[in-house]
C-alpha cells in the first residue's frame, strides 16, 4: 500500500509540473515567475596587492580585486551574506537592482541602512525581478568602492535578442589605482575641503597593462579564436573618471546599457561614465597574420580640474586552439598605437554615442516611457566654494572649500539611516521633507560666473517625498560654477528614461518639443553633458528612500546628492516589506 501511495504522488507530482510548463509555452505565466534561490559569502577583508613597482594593503572582498563576479538568473532570489572583517564600518550596493519593496538591501551608508560593523554581519536578501544583463556592486560608504567592486551578471530565461552566436562572455571592470592610501586622500577632501590628488593608474580588470611601471606582467589578456563572436560586458568602476574604452581593428556592436536592450549598432569605441555598464559584441576577424591587438581605456575629459591622462592597455591574442580566459606571458616593446581611441576631450564623438543610444522596444521588451508626468522637478547640479570657516585650515580654490550641491542643498548624511526613520515614523530633526523643486535663485546656468560671486550652498538633508506611481519628470541642468563639468547621476531603486539632453540651459518653452517618448535609451545612471542638460522620466513605483547623487565620487563626498521618498501604495504589494531581523544597528 505505501508504495502504490508513493508511486501514485510521484505520477501527480509530475503531472503538476508538466501542466505548469505548458501553461508557460502557452505564454500564461512569464518564466521569471520560476525562482530559485542563490546563496554568496562576501568576506571584506585587507589583501596585500602588488601593482606599480610597490605593495600596499588593499581593501577587498574574499581577498580578490576586483571582487567576486555574482552571476543568476533573472527571477532569482539572492541571499548574500556581508561578513566585515576588518575595523572600519562597511556596506555594499548592488549597483542598478531595483530593489522592489526590499530597500533595506539596497546598501548605501545612512540612506538605507546604518553600516555593518566590524566582526558583524548582514545578509542582503532580494529578487532580481524583470531584469537582465550587466550590473555591478561595490561598496557604498566613504570612497571604499575604489577596490571592493565586482560584476553582477543577470542572465536572461530567455534567447537573447540578437541572434548571434557568442563563443564568451567577458566581464571588464575598468578602474583606477592610487599608489597611496584612498581613504586618506578622501580625508583631505573632508577635512580642508581640498581636491583630491589622481590616481596613479587606470585598470582593467584589476591589472594597469604595460605602460605603467613594473606592470608588463599586470596585463589583461584575453585569447579569441579567428571568426568567433564575443561578448564585453563592461563596467565603469572608476572614482572620478569618465572613460573611452576601444579594440584596436575591431568594431563593437552596442547591445545593452544599464541591464536594458538598446537597437544594436556599430562603433569604434564607447564613452562609459562611472556606475554605468555597457555591453558590446565583437568579432574576431583579422587576418591570419594578425596576433594580438591591444584594448585600451581612457578618460574623457571635460573639466579643467587636475585629472590622471594616462591609459591602461590590455590585449585580445588570436590563438589557433581553443581560446583560454588565462594570463599569457607579455614582453612590451611599445610597437603598437593608441590612435584608435578618441581624443580625451572630443565632445563631439561622446554626444554622437549617446544620441545612438534607444531602447530597444521591441514586442518582447517594449520601451514603458511614461506618455506624460504628474510632477516636474528642476535640479541645478553644481560645484560650489564655500567660505573658509574660521579657525579652520582650507584647501580648495582661491583659499575656501570645494563643496557641491543640488539646488543649492549640500546633502549631510543623518546620523540613522533615513529609511529607518521613515519606516518607524522616527522623530529625526535632522530630516525635512522640503526639499526645492527648483533653484531658489535662477540664474544662467552655464553663463560666466565671477570668482568673488557667492557659491555658498545650504548643508543638510531635505527630502523630496512623492506619492507611490507619481510619473517623475526631473530636469537635470549642469551649471558653471568653478567649471562645468560631465556629471554621471545615478538613481536608486529605479530606471528612468533619457527623453531629450542638450547643451546650454534647458529652455522648457521649446526644448520638450524634442523629446523621445517612442524608444528614449533607459538607464540607472546618466551622464549629463558638461555646460547641458538632461531630462528624465520614470514612474516612482518602488516605495522605500532612494539615493540620487553624482558618481564621481569626490563630488557625492562634497555633497552632490540628495535622497527621495517614495510613499506606500494603496494596495500590500506596493508597500516596503518589513525590515530583516539582522538589519545593522546605528
Amino acid at each position: 500500500m505505501e508504495s502504490y501511495h508513493c508511486k501514485r504522488h510521484g505520477l501527480l507530482l509530475l503531472l503538476v509540473l508538466c501542466y505548469a510548463w505548458v501553461i508557460i509555452a502557452q505564454g500564461r505565466v512569464s518564466p521569471t515567475t520560476l525562482s530559485t534561490t542563490k546563496r554568496f559569502h562576501f568576506n571584506v577583508e585587507w589583501t596585500m596587492v602588488t601593482r606599480l613597482c610597490s605593495t600596499k594593503p588593499l581593501l577587498t572582498v574574499n581577498g580578490e580585486y576586483p571582487g567576486p563576479t555574482i552571476q543568476v538568473q533573472e527571477g532569482d532570489e539572492v541571499e548574500i551574506i556581508v561578513t566585515n572583517r576588518v575595523s572600519l564600518n562597511t556596506t555594499i550596493h548592488w549597483h542598478g537592482v531595483k530593489q522592489v519593496r526590499t530597500g533595506w538591501a539596497d546598501g548605501p551608508a545612512y540612506i538605507t541602512q546604518c553600516p555593518i560593523q566590524s566582526n558583524k554581519s548582514y545578509t542582503y536578501k532580494f529578487r532580481v525581478i524583470k531584469q537582465r544583463g550587466t550590473l555591478w556592486w561595490h561598496a557604498h560608504l566613504s570612497w571604499q568602492r575604489a577596490s571592493v567592486h565586482g560584476a553582477f551578471i543577470i542572465h536572461p530565461r530567455s534567447p537573447y535578442p540578437f541572434s548571434i552566436p557568442i563563443a564568451v562572455e567577458i566581464p571588464i571592470i575598468l578602474g583606477e589605482w592610487w599608489n597611496g592610501d584612498v581613504l586618506a586622500i578622501e580625508e583631505g577632501t573632508i577635512k580642508y575641503g581640498e581636491g583630491p590628488n589622481v590616481s596613479d593608474a587606470y585598470t582593467i580588470n584589476g591589472l594597469p597593462g604595460p605602460l605603467y611601471p613594473c606592470s608588463a606582467k599586470d596585463t589583461f589578456m584575453q585569447g579569441v579564436e579567428r571568426g568567433k563572436n564575443y561578448m564585453l560586458r563592461i563596467i565603469n568602476a572608476a572614482l572620478n573618471d569618465e572613460l573611452f574604452f576601444a579594440i584596436a581593428n575591431h568594431t563593437l556592436t552596442v547591445v545593452e546599457i544599464d541591464a536594458a536592450y538598446v537597437k544594436a549598432f556599430t562603433t569604434r569605441a564607447i564613452m562609459i561614465a562611472p556606475g554605468q555598464t555597457t555591453t558590446v559584441l565583437f568579432t574576431a576577424d583579422q587576418a591570419s597574420e594578425s596576433k594580438s591587438f591591444a584594448m585600451a581605456a581612457t578618460p574623457y575629459v571635460t573639466a579643467i580640474v587636475p585629472f590622471d591622462g594616462s591609459t591602461t592597455v590590455g590585449f585580445i591574442n588570436y590563438e589557433k586552439k581553443k581560446a583560454q580566459n588565462t594570463p599569457i606571458p607579455y614582453n612590451h616593446t611599445g610597437n603598437f598605437s593608441l590612435s584608435f581611441l578618441p581624443p580625451m576631450h572630443d565632445t563631439p564623438f561622446n554626444t554622437w554615442f549617446s544620441n545612438k543610444l534607444r531602447s530597444l522596444g521591441s514586442s518582447d521588451y517594449p520601451c514603458k516611457v511614461p506618455k506624460r508626468v504628474d510632477k516636474q522637478v528642476f535640479l541645478t547640479i553644481s560645484l560650489n566654494l564655500q567660505d573658509c570657516p574660521l579657525n579652520q585650515i582650507c584647501k580648495g580654490f582661491l583659499g575656501k572649500r570645494f563643496s557641491a550641491s543640488i539646488n543649492n542643498q549640500s546633502f549631510v548624511r543623518p546620523a540613522v539611516s533615513i529609511l529607518e526613520s521613515h519606516y518607524h515614523h522616527l522623530h529625526n530633526v535632522e530630516l525635512s521633507s522640503y526639499f526645492p523643486e527648483k533653484p531658489p535663485h535662477p540664474y544662467n546656468y552655464t553663463g560666466a560666473i565671477l570668482q568673488d560671486a557667492n557659491m555658498n550652498p545650504e548643508f543638510g538633508n531635505k527630502l523630496l517625498v512623492v506619492p507611490y506611481g507619481t510619473r517623475l519628470e526631473f530636469v537635470l541642468q549642469d551649471t558653471s560654477f568653478i567649471n562645468v563639468e560631465n556629471h554621471p547621476i545615478h538613481i536608486h531603486g529605479h530606471n528612468f528614461f533619457i527623453v531629450g539632453s542638450g547643451f546650454g540651459n534647458f529652455d522648457p518653452e521649446k526644448d520638450p518639443a524634442g523629446f523621445n517618448l517612442v524608444d528614449p535609451p533607459e538607464r540607472n545612471t546618466v551622464a549629463v553633458p558638461s555646460g547641458g542638460w538632461a531630462v528624465i522620466w520614470f514612474k516612482a513605483n518602488n516605495p522605500g528612500v532612494w539615493f540620487m547623487h553624482c558618481h564621481l565620487e569626490v563630488h557625492t563626498t562634497w555633497g552632490l546628492a540628495m535622497a527621495f521618498i517614495v510613499e506606500n501604495g494603496p494596495k500590500p504589494s506596493q508597500s516596503i516589506l518589513p525590515p530583516p531581523k539582522d538589519y545593522p544597528p546605528c
